[in-house]
């Protein structure tokens, strides 16, 4: 059963990596994998049962999770909320615009998540840079400062919410504490390696304000500042009342879905449809998601059949137990493979609770921070390089050539970091 269980999923990993090759969609892909997976299980019998909805259970509430921060993210952008953000840039200087794009991404992308804050981010860029080499630049750096901005927040990588919903990183403050310095670190080092190449480099022309918005201004703010508290909120609601994240979640889209029916109802019948969030929900990206339910359950199917617990002991073997190693190399294997199935896969490996995996401890906070810096060494390693490869057609070659190495080196600088710190 292994066996079969080892070659379906490399088979399937395989047509993942090489999505654009092949033309096939990998959420396609992910989902036939992660069926034909269980199928081989139930093929070999067993009582597979419980273990199945139990994966599933866990899978819903990511997924739930999700859902629910995908949407309030796409009403606040079908308001123009993120416009009172841009407007205010008003910089010619090349360097100092590179600065505030990063600064923006790193902490938006704690606030949302790494994937919206890159596409947000880039289509900001667009407005404000028309020369395509330089927005080559400024749009790997946005990937960089997404992903470590994701790394310090439980709501701003899909890893850091799985470790946070699965109990390995349950406490959010110190969690915070541990992981912001590394992360700021992890973008400085590639931020001034770009910096001295843009020094003196300013834009001709600065792009006029967004007048052409049919948005009230105060339905702008308002809409913006619901949708960010409902964000933040999330993390409270769960150390309150000791719920899934996903309840939060859900209830402060709940909370702004009804404050745009009540600030719309007025309005003209084609206004209000463009706004209301069953538009949003149309548009929601709907593959990603089952892009993550496929993956999931086969990492979950490895799991069930002992796989992820072998390679951990062969991991642990190889760094004799050295926290840093283990965790160090998953980082880097998140360039070459998505971070979900990476960190999923920890999970299923490292039982929570013993002494060296113990929740807050070293071992998972330095894996939410290499899990999610990590896949900013190549353009394919996380979902925001996958969105910035498609929106600016960056290629595979010249992302590795111009970016990998410092970011590389502001990723082992960031662990350097971590280790020193704790």
């Amino acid at each position: 059963m292994q066996i079969w269980l080892l070659l379906v999923f490399f088979i399937g990993y395989f047509f993942i990596a090489t999505e654009h090759r092949w033309g096939v969609d990998k959420a396609a892909v992910a989902l036939v994998l992660g069926m034909v997976s269980w199928m081989i299980i139930a093929a070999f019998g067993g009582d597979f049962h419980a273990s199945l909805e139990h994966a599933v259970i866990e899978i819903a509430e990511i997924l739930f999770f999700l859902l629910g921060a995908m949407t309030i993210v796409g009403i606040i952008d079908a308001h123009d909320g993120f416009s009172i953000i841009t407007d205010r840039i008003a910089t010619k200087k090349v360097s100092t615009l590179l600065i505030i794009i990063c600064i923006i991404a790193f902490f938006l992308s704690a606030l949302l998540d790494n994937l919206t804050t890159t596409i947000v981010m880039i289509v900001l860029i667009r407005k404000l840079i028309q020369e395509e080499k330089l927005r080559f630049i400024f749009a790997g750096m946005v990937v960089v400062a997404a992903n470590a901005g994701g790394a310090w927040s439980p709501i701003g990588d899909v890893t850091t919410t799985m470790l946070w919903i699965g109990g390995q990183l349950p406490d959010v403050l110190p969690f915070v504490k541990s992981i912001f310095i590394p992360s700021v670190i992890n973008v400085l080092l590639p931020l001034f390696w770009f910096l001295r190449k843009l020094k003196g480099q300013k834009i001709e022309a600065l792009p006029t304000k967004n007048q052409d918005s049919f948005q009230e201004k105060k339905d702008q703010q308002l809409v913006l500042i619901i949708g960010l508290i409902g964000l933040l909120l999330v993390p409270v609601i769960k150390e309150i009342f000791h719920l899934p994240p996903f309840v939060g979640m859900l209830m402060g889209l709940g909370g702004i879905w009804i404050m745009i029916e009540i600030i719309h109802r007025k309005k003209s019948e084609d206004v209000r449809k463009s706004l209301r969030a069953q538009q949003v929900l149309s548009q929601i990206d709907t593959p990603s998601i089952l892009f993550f339910l496929g993956i999931l359950m086969a990492v979950s199917a490895l799991s069930y059949a002992g796989i992820l617990q072998s390679f951990a002991e062969q991991l642990t073997g190889w760094f004799n137990g050295s926290t840093v190693g283990i965790t160090s190399t998953i980082g880097v294997l998140s360039a070459i493979v998505d971070n979900v199935p990476l960190v999923a896969a920890a999970q299923g490996m490292y039982p929570i609770g013993t002494e060296d995996f113990a929740p807050n401890g070293f071992f998972w906070e330095m894996l939410a921070f290499t899990s999610g810096t990590g896949g900013s060494i190549l353009i394919i390693g996380s979902a925001a390089g996958v969105a910035a490869m498609g929106m600016e057609k960056i290629s595979f070659q010249r992302y590795f050539k111009h970016f990998s190495l410092p970011v590389m080196l502001g990723y082992f600088a960031g662990v350097l970091a971590f280790w020193i710190l704790s």
